[in-house]
């Protein structure tokens, strides 16, 4: 899991000075109980020996294309809904390509400016305070 958190200025304060407001986010990755890799037909299965589990999609090779899994979309639509995002009519991936010393076709699969959903909240239980809503 990542964490990310930036702090912002917020309106100046009664004496002047700019408030500042602490945002935090969380990048959490899972493993989904599919048969399937998101972008291929390749095994999920655990335990084999390394690299069993690959094709012409996996490594990148000229003229293939990725083909995104049903399954996983099904489970991206249902956390969405569990955490209240907006499921959007239409959605698209992105290449994020540049080096990455452990991926040698060079390219990410990731979506940026059309997301499968966006702008959720969750409700959440603090000691003390009762229930808080986070966006």
């Amino acid at each position: 899991m990542t964490v990310a958190a930036t702090a912002s200025p917020s309106p100046a304060t009664a004496d002047g000075q700019a408030a500042w407001e602490a945002v935090i986010g969380l990048e959490t990755h899972v493993q989904l109980g599919t048969d399937s890799k998101i972008f291929t037909a390749a095994s999920t299965a655990f335990g084999d020996d390394p690299n069993t589990h690959v094709d012409p999609v996996v490594f990148g090779l000229p003229g293939t294309l990725p083909v995104l899994n049903a399954k996983v979309l099904e489970f991206a639509v249902k956390a969405a809904l569990a955490l209240n995002l907006k499921i959007a009519a239409h959605s698209k991936f992105d290449r994020k390509q540049y080096f990455y010393p452990d991926l040698p076709k060079n390219y990410q699969i990731s979506q940026y400016d059309e997301p499968i959903a966006e702008e959720g909240w969750i409700e959440v239980e603090v000691a003390e305070k009762g229930k808080e809503t986070y966006l």
